[in-house]
Parts: structure tokens; sequence; C-alpha cells
């Protein structure tokens, strides 16, 4: 079990923090999802090209990076829970500023402020979570991100439901990360942190967790970003139906997740990530060789079950290693500072996804969906990376 930190800042009901943080992941994966379903209507509401659509989605990602590295500049000074609450109203009034601009110059703004928002939300709902983990002494994380997922599920639905509905009406999704900053996050549970985190941090090793998290964001975002472009390019699916190369993989996914703290204790997460990786490779192999639409999804499908646990399990691991040998004064820093960095891992993946799987299938997606197939098979050698998270070493943000 994970060793427990030092006494807390007054009583904390870790149960109602617990679902707080899981609202956060679960606002963030639903507003996220909610606007990138709704690209096609934003291009055409803004008569934007591909080139430029392309263009102002990097710059969002690149926003994001920003806003994960200025979580990490805030990490030894201000308190986690304070600066996801920032994050989480930075998403709020940009959200209501991207659907209801009234010119494309206030449209691109406010969508440069949501990344910035998105990498904020991000880093810290992460550090919120390890925090949680280190306090409750057993694993967490993947349950959190299950709820993103899960959110990233009915955000899907939400906009398959709502295709009639006037534009201006998106904006109350506005309201979701607005309610949540007043949800009940963790406090720090020591006092004022030192200013300094980079000492004794092993980042090689982070490294080679960090590796891992890129290998899923690239396998993710291939399978989120390109799987409909394929069943309607390759198997000519009928158009209604190539959403689901994307929504049976985040369901697969999202479940998975939400068994995933307890497969963790039971099985193990080296064991696990290995396992998760054969799965993974066996899916990739179903989805590059299948003769058919239908064949293709199951495909997606089981690869959903195959890489769900990689991040969440990344993000612990990091933090074990960040948080080993530390005073309970610097380790908080530490950990949040290491876990911000540790989150650039993810747009670097998100990245290389979109762009290898387009770039290699440019030809045909058969081969684009070689790349992550590939690069699935590094798991069974980073996985021995995850030993930490085995150890259940303690971490705290």
């Amino acid at each position: 079990m994970l060793a427990m930190s030092g006494p807390t800042a007054g009583p904390v009901d870790l149960g109602r923090a617990r679902l707080a943080i899981a609202a956060a992941f679960g606002t963030q994966g639903l507003v996220f999802i909610s606007l990138t379903t709704r690209l096609p209507r934003i291009q055409d509401r803004w008569d934007l090209g591909e080139l430029a659509l392309s263009g102002v989605l990097l710059m969002m990602v690149l926003l994001a990076g920003a806003g994960s590295l200025l979580a990490e500049r805030l990490a030894p000074r201000l308190d986690s829970a304070v600066v996801l609450r920032v994050g989480l109203l930075v998403v709020a009034a940009s959200v209501a500023v991207v659907v209801l601009a009234p010119a494309k110059g206030v449209f691109v703004v406010a969508l440069a402020a949501y990344g910035v928002g998105l990498g904020l939300v991000d880093a810290t709902g992460n550090m919120q979570a390890v925090a949680l983990e280190h306090r409750l002494g057993r694993v967490v994380l993947p349950s959190c991100h299950g709820a993103w997922t899960l959110g990233g599920v009915i955000g899907a639905v939400l906009t398959l439901a709502s295709t009639d509905v006037p534009w201006s009406a998106i904006a109350v999704l506005a309201l979701l990360p607005l309610a949540a900053t007043v949800a009940p996050y963790l406090p720090r549970d020591h006092g004022e942190a030192a200013t300094s985190t980079d000492t004794d941090v092993p980042w090689r090793a982070i490294v080679m967790v960090g590796l891992a998290l890129v290998v899923f964001y690239t396998v993710d975002t291939a399978a989120a970003t390109w799987g409909p472009v394929y069943l309607d390019d390759v198997f000519a699916a009928p158009e209604e139906l190539v959403a689901l190369a994307t929504l049976p993989y985040l369901l697969a996914s999202g479940l998975v997740r939400l068994a995933g703290d307890r497969l963790t204790e039971q099985v193990g997460a080296v064991r696990l990530l290995r396992v998760g990786a054969a799965v993974a490779l066996v899916a990739l192999v179903v989805v590059v060789a299948s003769p058919t639409w239908q064949v293709a999804v199951l495909g997606f499908t089981l690869l959903g079950c195959g890489v769900a646990v990689v991040a969440p399990l990344s993000f612990s691991a990091a933090a074990a290693l960040a948080g080993r040998n530390a005073d309970p004064a610097t380790r908080q820093a530490r950990v949040d500072a290491v876990v911000a960095r540790f989150n650039q891992f993810n747009y670097a993946g998100a990245l290389l996804g979109a762009v290898m799987t387009g770039a290699v299938g440019a030809g045909s997606l058969r081969v684009g969906f070689a790349v992550p197939l590939v690069l699935v098979i590094a798991l069974f050698w980073l996985a021995k990376a995850f030993a930490p998270a085995d150890d259940h070493a303690p971490a705290d943000a």
C-alpha cells in the first residue's frame, strides 16, 4: 500500500474529494469531446479550410502545453486545487466565447484561451488524483481517467442528439466547468512548499515512463482522429456509422479504466501493461488486416481495452518516482511540478498520432495504422519502468 504522508491540514472528506476530482476529469472530457465532435460545424460557421482548421487546432494543442508548463511554474507556490479552479474558470469563459464569438478573430483568441485552460486543468487534475492516491493509500488514477473517458462518451452522445439545436445554445456547456470550480478538491496536507523542485528528481527514469505515455497518446489520437476516416475511405462504411470507430473504443476504454484501480492492485502495473500491450497489438493487427468495416470496429473496441490504463498508470509511476526520498516540506511541490512537466508527453503523443498516421497513410490508411501497431510493441519493454507503481511508493501533490 501507499505510505501515508504526515498530518493533514484539518479534516478532509476523501470520499467527497474523490467525487470532486472525478467530476473535474469528467467535465474536462465532456467539454473537450463536445467541441471536437462539433468541428465540422465550427468549420462551416467560420468558413475554415482544412489548412486553417489544422492551424487553429495546432495552436490549441501548443497552448495547452503552455498551460501545463504554467501549472508547473505555479506548483511550488500555489495549491493545485487553486490552480485547478482557475483553469476551470478559464475553460468556462473561453468555451462560452468560442460559441458566441461575433467575429473570427474573437473565436481564435477564445480558442487560444481554451487551450491554456485545457493544459491547466489536465495538469492540476492529475496532481489532485496523485494526491488522492497518496492519502487513500491505494490506486485511483485509472478510475479518474475513466471519468474523463465516460465524460467524453456523454459529450459525443450529446453532439449526436443536438444536431438541430441552435448554435448559441451550445454555450450552456460553459456552465459545467463553472459549476466544477466549487467542488471540494484536496488541499495540500503540509505547510508552504519549498521553491526548488528539481533537486534529486530522477528524470531519466521518469522519461522512460513518459515514452510509454507518448506511445499511448499516439495510439489514442490515431484511433480517435483517423478511425472514422479509415472506415469511410477504406471500406466506404455508411456515413452515419463511421463514428462507430470512436464510440465503442471510448466505451471500452472507459470501462477498463473504471475497473483499472482493482486490476492494478491485483495484477500489478508492469504485468497489466504487458497484457494490455498484447491485447492492443492483436487489436491493431485486426484493424490493419480487417476485411470489413464491422471487423475493423471490433479491432478498435479491443484496442480501447488494451491501452486504457497506460495513461493513468504513467502519471502514477512518474509521481511515485518524483516523491521518493523527499521530505514532506518539498515532496508536494516536487511532485506537482513533475506531474505538470510530465503532462507534456500527452501533447507530444497527440501530435504524433494525428500527424504520423495521416502522413504515412496518405496512400492507404491501412499503412497509416501500421505506425501505432509498431509503436505499441515498445510497451512490452517500457513496462518495466512502471515498477514504482507496483511498489506503491509515496507520492503527493
